[in-house]
């Protein structure tokens, strides 16, 4: 397993953020964690990154193990102008060819000189995931990754998402709160709402009662925007296999 998490919880200030959450995220697959705002969505993906420190359990990362990180929000100075390509090496020293390739790889190599303040969400959201792939991860996690997109461009974004995990062999691992695209664009989905409710392929979350408690039921209309197909099967008890406790 490239990342495994036992037992965490996390408090603050008295209150119960996590509550003994376990999951484990194998290779070269796509995993996405929904719930309703204020679940510990964001808080979950900071403990496995090691941002934040658990009140209880642990984290396991395998050796060697490479994350890019996408976060959900990036505060920009308007008054201090920067180029997308400058803003691409402020965290990662990296050569410029190296940078123009990551680009290419999210169709945003053209935004290169642009201030970065001047970009639109689209172009902002594809601009961090590139930043992300300059750490040639073995594990991507991006929170909210279509945040301030309009529904046609989260549907293009979620399918550049799998081509990448496609292209680089790598894992996702994804926080959503919007259903619309995201749960014809996963592998597995462990829903959260401070606890694990339930976990599963979507197929066989979507009529959960905990998950239509919070979400409703969703119509194949709602969820067949974004698809991507299968070659294998996804049986829990292999080793590639995303396994939550609950």
């Amino acid at each position: 397993m490239l990342l495994t998490a036992k037992n965490i919880s996390l408090e603050k200030q008295g209150k119960k953020i996590l509550d003994h959450i376990s999951l484990s995220i194998g290779p070269q697959q796509i995993v996405t964690i929904v719930g309703p705002n204020g679940a510990g969505k964001s808080s979950l993906l900071k403990v496995l990154l090691g941002l934040e420190t658990p009140t209880t359990g642990e984290v396991t990362r395998q050796p060697g193990l490479t994350i890019g990180y996408m976060p959900q929000k990036l505060p920009l100075n308007q008054l201090l102008p920067i180029s997308v390509g400058r803003f691409m090496t402020l965290q990662v020293k990296a050569p410029k060819i190296e940078v123009d390739n990551a680009l290419a790889k999210t169709g945003v190599a053209h935004l290169h000189q642009r201030n970065i303040t001047a970009l639109s969400g689209g172009e902002l959201q594809r601009v961090l995931l590139s930043r992300a792939l300059l750490q040639r991860p073995h594990l991507l996690v991006l929170d909210e990754p279509v945040q301030g997109v309009d529904f046609m461009g989260e549907a293009a974004l979620y399918r550049l998402i799998h081509s990448l995990k496609e292209d680089l062999a790598c894992s996702v691992l994804m926080v959503s709160h919007d259903l619309h695209v995201v749960m014809a664009a996963t592998d597995h989905v462990i829903c959260l709402n401070h606890h694990v409710c339930c976990h599963g392929t979507p197929e066989t979350i979507e009529n959960h009662p905990e998950f239509v408690e919070i979400f409703g039921r969703r119509d194949a209309a709602t969820l067949g925007v974004y698809h991507h197909h299968h070659t294998h099967a996804h049986d829990l008890s292999e080793q590639g296999g995303s396994v939550v406790n609950d």
